[in-house]
């Protein structure tokens, strides 16, 4: 694919109202910086480190992977450095924030599904809901390497009784390795009007006109990278960036969303085709990848009526200016630090936290997340101008979710790759040098802090004092990012609420578990994943000897990283999500926990 007609192809138009600035397109992401201070040469070492991390954002939602969404700022990072198509999530936001920040599974530092409503100080368990104490992050590793570690976005790594006061903080950011943090606690916020913490403490929500989170983060994120100053050296500085997007609720200034006008009305099964299309011209997947059949449960695009279409086609179409509003605010943070000088020694790492959400069903949520939508597809025609505003706190409908996973079954929470499977991107000018070339080797998110604290000539420790530190799980992929062929992950294994893969070489093994059925009955699925990208085909029945290799590399795996090795999803968590062909959630009593608490 030729970048250069890429990038062209998917600039963003102007909005229709004339009234929203345009999006910064990648050919002025790659303008010559002005400023007169500049890094001098590259050292191996960078000078600043961001992590970028998207929220719900599938596999195939951005541009440079396949997607009609336009992301000119992200597909120029891609273009100047490297795409990885074989990175692995653990299905939902806690596990994968954990397993990013630490480097070791979530299982291992207590964090195997989201944080603790009230803490049980005797569980001990991979359920507790809090990282544990010997389990260094990144920020801590990197700040006693020198570097100033700013936080800003969502945090969700504390149980929900830690309010910020001395004693009950140890979960939040600053006792966690930042010099500073702003942003939220759960696990979403309303993006006008957010519920707020910065340092140690809670804030009001902020009350600007023409406020939106995402400007805020950014914003604050570019004062954090101020330009250098000549004869004074500064300290090299580490910025995550957490973004809520693209998780619900879907909000975002209406030239957004218009900009989409008549996009998504072909709606989601015509669309998985052609983004399929668009992903095997980029070399983003192998040419003879199979589409697999809609996911049971998901209703067909032609099956809809003529309001549904409508309806449905609004609420994507939202999803996708919200995305594009996103890699605006990331384009805006690149254009400084080029301005700078400092984009060629920066290393970016641009993730998602995991799948497409799914949780919304089949009708959508329109006025409240996760609480079922009780309005009719007439009654939601009727307010269709509130998606996207602060009137409303919506979630598209399950199968757009499908359409995020292309080429791949599910979505979030699942263990199929459609819920662990996500866009990786990785710049680093001054050592990348095959730019724009595609990664193929299988990674992992507990990879990642590994990877930093090598770029950043540190690593993690084994001990503190007299303390020994739990063991890494993740290895550092620098050699992968210098070269094609380093060798990549060989095995890596996946749980989630009872449900189980591995992965060994070519081969991934699937498991999907019924709540308070005995484990021994799951049913698993064996895929080829060399001849069979999408894991469309299931060959258990063809290779029962290598299936069992991998049932037994499972549980090797589970018990070398995880007390227990297996157990049922925790008890608030359990049945919040069928895991069968059903079309909708569940419908539970709604919990006393606050609905932010939600994935």
């Amino acid at each position: 694919m030729n970048w250069a007609k890429w990038r062209k192809n998917t600039a963003q138009p102007e909005s229709r109202t004339g009234k929203a600035a345009l999006l910064l397109t990648a050919a002025a992401l790659t303008m010559p910086a002005m400023a007169a201070a500049k890094d001098s040469g590259h050292s191996s070492r960078p000078k600043n480190i961001v992590v970028i991390v998207l929220d719900d954002v599938g596999f195939s939602d951005i541009g440079a992977f396949g997607s009609e969404i336009r992301t000119p700022a992200i597909d120029s990072l891609a273009a100047g450095g490297l795409r990885f198509n074989r990175f692995d999530t653990k299905a939902v936001c806690s596990p994968t924030r954990a397993a990013l920040l630490t480097g070791r599974n979530p299982q291992t530092v207590r964090m195997a599904d989201l944080p603790a409503h009230v803490l049980d100080p005797t569980d001990l368990t991979r359920d507790r809901g809090e990282l544990p104490s010997n389990a260094r992050t990144i920020a801590q590793v990197l700040r006693a390497s020198g570097y100033e570690t700013h936080g800003f976005g969502k945090w969700h790594l504390a149980p929900e009784t830690e309010d910020g006061t001395p004693g009950k903080n140890g979960s939040w950011p600053l006792q966690r390795g930042f010099d500073s943090f702003y942003g939220f606690f759960l696990g979403w916020t309303d993006q006008y009007h957010p519920k707020l913490i910065e340092g140690n403490r809670r804030i009001a929500a902020p009350e600007t006109p023409g406020y939106h989170f995402s400007v805020d983060i950014t914003d604050r994120a570019i004062a954090a990278l101020p330009a250098p100053q000549t004869g004074q050296k500064a300290r090299p500085r580490f910025i995550y960036l957490a973004y809520g997007a693209g998780h619900a609720p879907i909000q975002v200034p209406r030239p957004w969303i218009d900009a989409y006008a008549g996009v998504y009305e072909k709606g989601w099964d015509a669309m998985r085709a052609d983004r399929l299309a668009r992903q095997k011209a980029l070399g983003i997947v192998p040419q003879e990848t199979q589409l697999p059949a809609r996911n049971p449960g998901d209703r067909a695009w032609n099956d809809l009526t003529p309001t549904e279409q409508t309806v449905f086609a609004r609420f994507m179409a939202t999803y996708a200016g919200f995305i594009s509003h996103t890699d605006a605010q990331i384009g805006r943070l690149v254009q400084h630090l080029k301005a700078t000088g400092q984009f060629d020694n920066t290393l970016i790492v641009f993730m998602s936290d995991n799948g497409a959400a799914s949780e919304a069903g089949q009708a959508g949520n329109f006025e409240r997340l996760y609480a079922p939508n009780k309005l009719t597809p007439e009654q939601m025609l009727a307010r269709l101008d509130e998606l996207g505003t602060d009137k409303t706190q919506s979630e598209y409908q399950r199968p757009w979710a499908m359409l995020g996973a292309t080429p791949f079954r599910r979505y979030k929470l699942w263990p199929q790759a459609g819920g662990v499977r996500t866009p990786m991107i990785v710049s680093w000018p001054g050592v990348v040098k095959d730019k724009g070339a595609i990664r193929r080797q299988y990674v992992d998110v507990v990879d990642i802090a590994p990877t930093l604290a090598d770029a950043a000539g540190t690593r993690f420790p084994a001990k503190i004092g007299t303390t020994a530190e739990l063991p890494l799980a993740g290895r550092s992929i620098r050699n992968i990012v210098k070269s094609a062929t380093a060798p990549g992950r060989d095995v890596q294994y996946f749980e989630l609420r009872g449900n189980r893969a591995i992965t060994s070489g070519k081969w991934r093994a699937v498991s999907i578990h019924r709540q308070g059925q005995d484990f021994d009955k799951d049913v698993w699925q064996l895929f080829d994943t060399e001849a069979d990208f999408s894991e469309s085909t299931d060959l258990a029945a063809q290779y029962p000897a290598k299936l069992e290799d991998l049932k037994r590399l499972w549980w090797r795996e589970a018990r070398k990283y995880s007390t227990p090795a297996l157990a049922e999803a925790p008890e608030r968590f359990r049945m919040r999500e069928a895991f069968d062909d059903s079309p909708d959630r569940p419908v539970l009593p709604q919990p006393k926990t606050s609905a932010e608490t939600e994935q």
